[in-house]
C-alpha cells in the first residue's frame, strides 16, 4: 500500500499530532511526532463521526463494507449559510494484498474510526482560522484507498469481498450534506490534503454542478500536485503505483469528462450525452489515458471552477517516495537527505531543483488561469492547511508577506485581484521553519 502524510484529523490533543508515511509500494508507516501548540490558546474540542445513513443499500461503503463516515462541525453567525468540505488523505492501495491490510485501519473501516480534533483551515476559532471559523465546516473520512474515485469489487486473501466504492462514497455523503442543508449555501469550498486533494481536483466540477450558479464555488488543492516523474533509478514508481490503483479500483466514471474528451474529443462529444455510449466509451479508453486523467498535470486543463493550488515545490512527500524509494543509488546516500533537506548535498540539491522545475513547469496552466490562485513556497513539507503551525502562526511560511491562511482568503474573496505566488529556490524563505510537518 502507498502511505501518504495521513490526516492530521486524528483523535489525540494537540500536543502531539500524528503523521505517517511510508514508501509508496509498500506498507511500512513510519509515525513521528511535532508539537503544534506553542501558539494555540487551547486545545480544541473533539467533533464526533457521523456514519452515512443507508450506506449498505446506495452500496457506498468502506473497503471492509462498513458505512463511511464524516465529521461536521455546524456554521455559526455570518457563516451559518456557507459550507466548507474537506476530504481527508491517507495514501492509496494498489495491490489485493495492500488493500486488505488498509481495510483493517482506520482508512478502511469506519469501526476504527474516531471523533478528531479541527484545526487549522478546519478551526472554528477566529484567531486560528480568520476566514472559515464560523462556516459549516465537514470533513469526510477516506477509507476507499483511491481518493474517493472508484468503483468496484474485489477479493480479499481470506475469501471476503473487498469494496473499492470511494466514487460511491463521495456522491452519498455529499448528497446526504445536501439534504442537511448544504443545499442552501451561498459560498462554499471544497478541499483536501494529499490523497484527498487529488480527490478535491477529481470531484471540483461535479461539486460545482451541484449548486446554483449564482452560488460562489471554489476548490483548494493542498499538497495534490502529484508530477509523473522519474525517480533517481530511472523507473517511474508512482507512475506504476498510480497505474495499479486505476486498473484494480476503476476509476474510469470519476474521471473529469473534460479530461477525457482531451484524449479523444471527436469519440467523447459524440458519446457525452448518452450515459450508455458514454460507458462504452470509458471502457473503451486505453490504460494510459485514463492514467494521464489521473495525475493532476492533465486533469486541471479541463477544470472549470476557480481553483487554488497550495504545494511545496520541494514536496517531501514525493520527494521521499517518488524521486527516491530507496535510501541510496550509485554514487549517492539520500536516507539523510530525504529525513532532512538540509543534509543534502550540492549535487542531491540540483536534483532537487530539478523536480522544482519540473513541477513550476507544470503548474503554468494553473498560473495562466485568471480565477485561479498559487502559493508554492520552498518549505521541505506536504500538506500545510490543516496545521495551525502552517496555516496561521508566528512561523508560517509566508510569501508576499503573507501567510497561507491569508493568501486563500484574499483569493478566496477577491480581496486582491490575482494571488499567485511561486517561491525561489531553497534556501532563499527565511520563513520555511524546520517544525513544519512533513511527509
Amino acid at each position: 500500500m502507498a502511505t501518504e502524510l495521513l490526516s492530521p484529523l486524528l483523535p489525540q490533543r494537540c500536543r502531539g499530532l500524528s503523521v505517517a508515511a511510508a514508501a509508496p509500494l509498500l506498507l511500512l508507516l513510519a509515525v513521528v511526532t511535532f508539537s503544534c501548540s506553542p501558539v494555540a490558546p487551547r486545545a480544541p474540542e473533539l467533533v464526533e463521526l457521523t456514519l452515512l445513513a443507508g450506506a449498505r443499500e446506495k452500496g457506498a461503503v468502506c473497503l471492509d463494507g462498513s458505512p463511511p463516515g464524516y465529521h461536521l462541525q455546524r456554521g455559526f453567525g455570518s457563516g451559518a449559510h456557507n459550507w466548507l468540505v474537506y476530504l481527508q488523505g491517507g495514501g492509496w492501495c494498489n495491490t489485493t494484498e495492500s488493500c486488505s491490510e488498509r481495510k483493517m485501519t482506520e482508512f478502511g473501516s469506519s469501526k476504527l474510526m474516531e471523533a478528531v480534533e479541527f484545526t487549522g483551515i478546519l478551526s472554528n476559532r477566529h484567531q486560528e482560522n480568520p476566514d472559515f471559523h464560523n462556516w459549516n465546516i465537514v470533513v469526510i473520512r477516506y477509507c476507499d484507498g483511491a481518493s474517493f474515485a472508484g468503483d468496484a469489487e474485489g477479493e480479499d486473501q481470506d475469501g471476503t469481498k473487498l469494496f473499492f466504492r470511494g466514487l460511491r462514497i463521495w456522491e452519498a455523503v455529499v448528497d446526504e450534506l445536501m439534504a442537511k442543508g448544504m443545499d442552501t449555501a451561498k459560498q462554499a469550498l471544497l478541499t483536501g490534503c494529499s490523497a484527498g486533494s487529488l480527490a478535491a481536483l477529481l470531484h471540483c466540477d461535479n461539486f460545482r454542478e451541484r449548486f446554483p450558479q449564482d452560488v460562489s464555488i471554489k476548490c483548494l488543492s493542498d499538497a495534490g500536485f502529484f508530477i509523473d516523474e522519474k525517480d533517481l533509478s530511472g523507473e517511474r514508481s508512482l507512475r506504476t503505483l498510480i497505474n495499479a490503483i486505476v486498473h484494480l479500483q476503476n476509476v474510469r466514471e470519476a474521471l473529469p469528462k473534460g479530461c477525457l474528451a482531451n484524449k479523444d474529443p471527436t469519440e467523447v462529444s459524440s458519446h457525452i450525452s448518452n450515459s450508455v455510449l458514454f460507458v462504452m466509451f470509458l471502457n473503451s479508453l486505453t490504460d494510459e489515458s485514463l492514467l494521464q486523467c489521473f495525475f493532476p498535470a492533465e486533469l486541471i486543463k479541463s477544470i472549470n471552477t476557480p481553483t487554488f493550488i497550495l504545494n511545496s515545490d520541494y514536496d517531501s512527500w514525493q520527494i521521499r517516495n517518488a524521486l527516491a524509494p530507496n535510501g541510496s543509488y550509485p554514487g549517492q546516500a539520500w536516507s539523510s537527505c530525504k529525513a532532512d533537506i538540509r543534509n543534502c548535498s550540492s549535487t542531491q540539491m540540483d536534483i532537487l531543483h530539478g523536480f522544482r522545475k519540473k513541477l513550476v513547469s507544470e503548474l503554468k496552466v494553473a498560473e495562466d488561469k485568471r480565477d485561479w490562485g498559487l502559493f508554492i513556497d520552498s518549505c521541505f513539507t506536504h500538506c500545510q492547511s490543516p496545521f495551525r503551525i502552517s496555516w496561521i502562526s508566528r512561523i508560517s511560511p509566508r510569501l508576499g508577506n503573507k501567510t497561507i491562511a491569508e493568501a486563500v482568503g484574499d483569493w478566496y474573496f477577491g480581496r486582491r485581484e490575482e494571488v499567485k505566488y511561486i517561491d525561489c529556490k531553497y534556501p532563499c524563505n527565511p520563513t520555511c521553519s524546520s517544525h513544519l510537518p512533513t511527509a
